[in-house]
Formats: structure tokens, sequence, C-alpha cells
């Protein structure tokens, strides 16, 4: 039997919270504090959901360890955080753009502005998540705090035709779109601060959900080292600093060792700690960290072996 489709009135992120209620009477340090209060909320509703969690986590690193994506779908607050997470992976795991992507309800001019007159369209969601091409190799992950945008519920159900693996993001049980899942992860935060405002809490829970989806994935899939972020890209002065502090601490070298190693690994991080774990060569490093996929750990022991 499907689910009763829920209407706004249903759900728990639209009621009004009583702890709030005269929010517009208080001092700035009150309502920092009620705000606050809510907000603490978040991660033990996190905490509550982490088997769901885990499972989603074990479906997308075997998928990108099988050479397929995780695409994200959403609409206004729940698409802006997919598109953030999805941006933030090159640069902190070195994985290919392509291997975490997104689409949102209004295209990527909605992620600068309110386009949210476009999430009712279930149909534009197929169309949007068809142009990713998704298949059995991949996972679709919908993002919804109510769990019944119909933008977001379109996107998840031709990721589902296609064969590929579903996930459904979700504040609210019960829903549609947890219901079409293969994996449905709710995070029941309750009531906003202010009333059915979802970018407050839900949307806090889900940042903070994602994170865990691309963190923990890319950790299984051996992107960092320990918890160190041996991928990250050397583009700037920071980052640069960063990379060499890894090397440093991980190799156990000094400061002139692993800027000059660095340099023969040609600014990437991974391979230059190889080098320096296993007196092996750029190329044969190279050589190596494909040979294992990425995992820099695996990389690291095989490399020790020879």
């Amino acid at each position: 039997m499907s689910p009763r489709k829920l209407t706004i009135g249903d759900l728990g992120t639209e009621q009004q919270n009583r702890a709030s209620s005269a929010l517009d009477t208080l001092s700035a340090l009150e309502i920092a504090r009620v705000i606050n209060q809510e907000d603490k909320k978040v991660a033990a509703a996190i905490e509550r959901a982490l088997p769901q969690i885990a499972r989603a986590i074990d479906a997308i690193a075997a998928a990108i360890g099988n050479g397929g994506r995780l695409i994200y779908a959403g609409a206004g607050t729940s698409g802006r955080l997919a598109a953030l997470d999805a941006a933030e992976c090159p640069p902190t795991f070195n994985t290919d753009p392509k291997t975490v992507q997104y689409v949102i309800a209004g295209g990527n001019k909605a992620l600068g502005r309110a386009a949210e007159y476009s999430e009712d369209s279930r149909s534009t969601g197929r169309r949007d998540m068809a142009k990713r091409k998704p298949g059995k190799k991949d996972v679709v992950v919908g993002v919804a705090a109510s769990g019944r945008t119909p933008y977001t519920i379109g996107a998840l159900e031709h990721g589902s035709k296609k064969g590929a693996k579903t996930v459904a993001v979700v504040c609210n049980p019960g829903s549609e779109l947890g219901a079409l899942a293969d994996i449905e992860i709710v995070i029941e935060v309750g009531p906003e601060a202010v009333s059915g405002s979802t970018r407050m809490k839900a949307g806090s829970a889900q940042k903070m959900a994602l994170n865990l989806l691309t963190t923990g994935a890319m950790a299984r899939l051996g992107y960092i080292y320990g918890n160190l972020m041996v991928n990250v890209h050397t583009t700037n002065e920071k980052l640069m600093e960063r990379g060499l502090s890894v090397l440093e601490k991980t190799a156990g070298v000094d400061r002139l060792t692993a800027v000059k190693t660095l340099k023969a690994a040609d600014n990437q991080v991974a391979l230059a700690l190889i080098m320096l774990k296993t007196s092996l060569g750029r190329a044969q490093a190279a050589k190596r960290l494909k040979s294992v996929k990425g995992n820099v750990r695996q990389a690291i022991a095989q490399g020790n072996l020879k």
C-alpha cells in the first residue's frame, strides 16, 4: 500500500514551535538563545539516522569504486546544499567533477536566487535527471525536507527506472520520496524556530547528512589518509601549506624534503606521500595509485611490499 499523500499541515517541520512563539518580542540575545537551543536538536536527530546513513555511505562508495556516480537532486535550500556538497568534492578528495553531480529545480540560476516556483514539476525533475543519464552503476540521492517535493520525486523516479540505487534524505517520516527510495534517511528535527523555514534546522540536518555521505564514502575508498586531506588541491597558498603540513606530519620529513617531493610529484600531495613512504618514483607511485583505484593507504602498503 502506498503511503498517504502528506499535506503541508501533516509535516512536523511545518508545525508551530512553542519555544519560539514570541520570537519577535525578544532581545537579540534571547532570540539567539532560543534558536541555538533548537539547533542543538539537530545532531541528536542525525544520530538516530546513522544506521541508514551508513547503508547509503556503503552504496555510494561501491558505486564510485566501480566507476559510477553520485547524483544529487533537490529544490530550494535542499538543492543548494546538494550543489555545495558536490562542488566541494573535487578540491577535497581529487574526484573528477563528473563523479559527484547535482540537479536543482530552476537550474544553476537557482543557486543564487529563489526559484522555488520550479519545484512543483515532477516532469521537470525527470527531464533534468534524464540529462545525467543515470544507470545501474550510479546512486541518485533525493534531498527534500518535506519528502513531498514533486521535482525531487520525479528525479528519483527516473533514477530508479534506469536502475540506479536511490536514497532519500528527508526530515519527515512517511513521505512519498522516502517510500520511493531504496534507502530512506529520516532526520526528524521537529518544528522550526520560524515555522516552516526549513533552511534552519532541516537545512542544518541535510548539510550534516550530505557531509557524512560523501566524506564517509571517500574515506571508505581511501581518498583520505587517516583523517588527512591527502588529495587536497594545492591551488593557493593556504592549500599548499596544508599539503606540505600533511607530508611533514605523515611522512616525518622536514619542510625542505616536503617541498622538493611535492614539486617532483607535480604538486599532487597523495603522490608525494606515496613517494616518501615507499621510495617509489613519481611514475611508479602514480601507477601504484591507479592500480588500487586511488586508495592511498593501499598504494603505500603495496608499494612497501615491492
